[in-house]
């Protein structure tokens, strides 16, 4: 593409945008004046519900993400596992067996949904269940988890890199995080553009959630020993989340 075709496309997707924002302008009041608080009380309910689908259309991709999970377990084989904005609980049927879990979300309303998923995997022992954000978890100790998990929460967080700090802080050395994220996709894709262009109504809709970010980057700057990551398109889901990171790193 020429430098000049480049700059009407960028133009273009510049005036979509803002009329994107426009039609946005309602929910910008509602949040201002507080009337969106009644709105993360019916959020959880619409995640539990969509649950089932994205882990149908996710389960093979999942699998793989955490087939190797239990290699982090401690030598008299336990695994404490945090999972930071875990939502009504879709990846613990994905947990090895008899691993202790302590999960987080900054929603407390998701708690009730989470309780039901906790009654479906009676393999799993729970911890407890922290209303905190990813930012501060000052309620879990220094090297105090072997695992940590993270899938569709760092497109909502305030502060990417934050998160990452205490994701390593609470991490024991040699402990692993595992992430499934979606990302902006390629400046080239149709995906780029109704990312760019309707992110401001996808903001409101998703209770914070940001589809342009490029994770991929914070966690590279994290300063974990190692980290193994891939890029991948998630199957038969919204194009606006397709693009996804998964993944794993070492502290």
């Amino acid at each position: 593409m020429g430098r000049f075709q480049g700059r009407i496309l960028f133009c273009f997707i510049k005036l979509c945008r803002f009329l994107c924002l426009a039609l946005s302008f309602p929910f910008y009041l509602l949040d201002f004046v507080g009337l969106c608080r009644a709105y993360r009380r019916l959020f959880p309910l619409l995640v539990y519900n969509i649950t089932s689908s994205y882990n149908n259309k996710m389960h093979k991709t999942k699998r793989e993400l955490f087939r190797n999970l239990a290699t982090f377990a401690n030598s008299d084989g336990s695994l404490r596992l945090l999972e930071i904005g875990c939502g009504s609980g879709a990846n613990l049927k994905f947990y090895p067996h008899g691993c202790t879990v302590t999960c987080t979300d900054p929603n407390p309303h998701f708690e009730r949904y989470l309780r039901r998923s906790m009654e479906d995997n009676k393999h799993l022992t729970y911890e407890t269940f922290l209303t905190v954000s990813g930012e501060d978890m000052r309620d879990i100790q220094d090297g105090s988890v072997d695992v940590v998990v993270s899938t569709l929460v760092l497109c909502s967080v305030r502060d990417v890199p934050k998160v990452l700090q205490e994701v390593r802080r609470v991490l024991r050395t040699g402990g692993a995080f595992y992430f499934l994220e979606h990302v902006v996709s390629d400046s080239s894709t149709w995906t780029y553009f109704l990312q760019c262009v309707f992110e401001p109504l996808w903001y409101y809709v998703g209770d914070g959630c940001i589809v342009t970010r490029t994770t991929w980057k914070d966690l590279e700057a994290a300063g974990f020993a190692e980290l193994h990551l891939r890029h991948v398109e998630a199957p038969e889901v919204s194009l606006m989340i397709r693009p996804h990171i998964m993944g794993h790193s070492i502290k």
